[in-house]
Parts: structure tokens; sequence; C-alpha cells
């Protein structure tokens, strides 16, 4: 936005303390002439040695002219010392906020890492210096994610592409190869990438929490999910066990129960080879609705589980296997939730496997009559 230039903070808070300073040299003034010197007559006998009348002299106008000038050289003075005493201290004030706003400057230009890191007790500038390096710091995050992210998802795309290219190289350069064969692998190709443009777009949909709130049971949708993913589960050997009370919250249904089918999903895909279990369960506390999904498993460390939730990020074998799947699958999850103002919490069990955790705010009672 254009502005004309006006005077600067520093210079109006001069004046300020300048004009204060002045009104308030004024009124002292004031004061000590209106109480003391009212009291003063306004004329005086004077008398000889000899006790007798030698005139009347006027008191009150002498004080006056003595006391006027020296009250007019006090005000001057009072008027030097407050524009130079309020510029210093205004200086000293607006200190912190020039710091800040060079740090803004930076921020404008790309510079994400300056901090401003205000030294001193706490008081409104500090609070403002710390509440603008927390920003930096969350926009400095969220840059390098996205930045990562696009990355991934760049080299994401790029593979089934790539893999097209080469796969109708081959046919063109060997008219007589099976074209049955190829077309059956374009088409597992071209699904995988589908996949990953729809999980990219649901991420973004997720992100910007374009959706009407309603109200949802996560007890239901977890039915539904399990219900659904009853047959992957049988292929894998996987034992689903479900359970838990009514868990009622708000947001969009259909969002809900991509995140209740994708940590399902993920629970079954990334199990044990034989004999795994899945358990999923919903419950309520004070002020959250809760669903809990964990499975058996590979051992997982804390620092593992922690990037899980990562764009692209598939753990240890788990790109290499046939289900890998486009690696969106938590990072959807994650987003869901906190586009619902719930947590997400991942822990690895003692037992192997991990316990997904989603807690979601329940809805306001009804206070109606």
């Amino acid at each position: 936005m254009d502005r004309r230039p006006g005077w600067s903070v520093r210079l109006k808070l001069t004046l300020s303390y300048a004009g204060f300073l002045m009104l308030a040299g004024s009124l002292l003034l004031a004061a000590v002439w209106l109480f003391l010197l009212r009291y003063v007559p306004n004329r005086a006998m004077l008398y000889n040695p000899d006790d007798r009348p030698d005139g009347v002299f006027p008191i009150r106008s002498a004080l006056l002219e003595v006391f006027a000038p020296r009250a007019a050289a006090v005000l001057a003075f009072l008027l030097v010392f407050g524009l130079v005493g309020g510029w210093i201290l205004a200086g000293r004030m607006l200190a912190p906020l020039t710091r800040i706003t060079d740090a803004a400057r930076l921020a404008t230009h790309g510079s994400l890492a300056h901090r401003i890191r205000l030294p001193g007790r706490r008081d409104e500038f500090r609070e403002l210096a710390d509440a603008f390096d927390a920003m930096l710091a969350r926009l400095e995050a969220h840059v390098a994610e996205q930045q990562r992210f696009a990355a991934n998802a760049s080299h994401e795309l790029r593979t089934p592409l790539a893999i097209s290219k080469t796969l109708l190289d081959v046919a063109r350069s060997d008219p007589r190869a099976d074209t049955g064969e190829l077309v059956e692998r374009l088409h597992a190709v071209n699904a995988r990438a589908i996949d990953l443009t729809e999980a990219l777009l649901l991420l973004s949909r997720a992100n910007q929490r374009s959706f009407t709130r309603e109200a949802v049971d996560l007890s239901l949708l977890a039915d539904e999910a399990t219900e659904t993913l009853l047959p992957l589960a049988e292929k894998h050997g996987v034992t689903i066990e479900t359970g838990g009370d009514i868990a009622p919250t708000s947001g969009s249904p259909a969002l809900l129960l991509q995140l209740t089918t994708n940590l399902v999903h993920n629970a079954i895909v990334h199990n044990l080879p034989e004999g795994g279990t899945v358990r999923v369960a919903t419950s309520l506390r004070p002020a959250t609705a809760v669903l809990t999904v964990e499975n058996t498993g590979e051992h997982l460390t804390p620092e593992l589980a922690a990037t899980l939730t990562e764009p692209f990020q598939r753990g240890t074998e788990r790109i290499h296997a046939d289900h890998a799947g486009v690696g969106l699958g938590l990072a959807i999850a994650k987003s869901i939730t906190q586009a619902h103002d719930g947590t997400f919490t991942l822990t690895p069990r003692p037992a192997g496997g991990i316990r997904v955790t989603v807690e979601l705010p329940r809805p306001a009672p009804d206070t109606g009559g």
C-alpha cells in the first residue's frame, strides 16, 4: 500500500513529551501565581525612619514584573529539556521496535532464518518480538516442509511417467513384443499415478479446510472402514479386532472416513508376515472423541516413528513391498486430523508395531430448550 510520508513515531513521542512537560510547567507556574501571590497585597505603605508615611509601593505589580520573565525563562528551559529528553527517551523506547522492523524486512526478502531474540525482561515489545520469532520459526519450518513435499511429489510423479515412457520405447523398438503384457503393466503404472494424484488432491483439500462440518460418529466410521478392508486383511492373514464406545464429533464424514480407512489400511499392510493383528477402538474423553488403531509388526524406534507422518515416508522395507502405496496415507490422516482441530499421536508399541491415536473435539452440548 502506497502511503504519503509522515512524521516518525519518535518525533511524535518527542513532541508529545515536550508538550506535556510544557503544560505541566505552565500549570505549576499558574498555581504559584494563583495560590501564593494572590495573598500578596496590591500596595504597601512606605514609612520613613521617623515613622511618617513616605508613599505607596505597588508590591503585586512589581512582583509580576519580576515573575513573568523568569517564568518565561523556565518555560523555555522546559521546552528545550522536553525536546532533547523526549528525543532520547523515545529513541531508547523504540529501539526494540526498530529491531522488529528490520527482522520483518529481512523476512519479506525471503530470509526466514533470522531471529530477533530481544533481551531483557518481558514487556509488550518483548512479547511482540517473541511472537514474531515464533512466527518466523513456523514459517521457516512450513516453507522447508513445502519444499520437501514439492521435491518428493515431483519425484513420485516422475517415476510412473518414466516407467511408462520406457515401456513404450521398448514396445516401439520390438514390434513382436507381447502387447497384452505391455497393456497390463501400463495399466498398473497409470493406476499408481492416478492414486498418487488423488492422494495429493485429498491432502490439499484437507490442508485448506474446505469442507462442511456435520455430526459424525467415529465408531460407525471405524466399523465401515474395517468392513471395507476385511478382504485385504484376510489376504494378508491379519485379524481385525474392533470395539469401543460411541464417539461423536463434528467434521467432514468423507474426510474422517478417509482418515479411518487410511489408518486401518496402513495397519493391515504394514504388519507381520503371518498371524498379524489390528485393533481398532473408539472411546470418549471429557473433551474429545478418540480413535485408536494399533497393529503388530516390526519394532520401530521413536525417531523412525516420528518421520512416518511425513509425505512419501514409508519406513524401511516398505518402499520395496508390493503394497508400498504412494507414501501419503499417514500424512493425509494427520492433515485431516489437524484440519478438524484434533491431535494425531503415533507411538511405537514395545512388542512391535505402532499405535495411532486420533483425538477430535467433541461437539458442544445442545443447550436449546
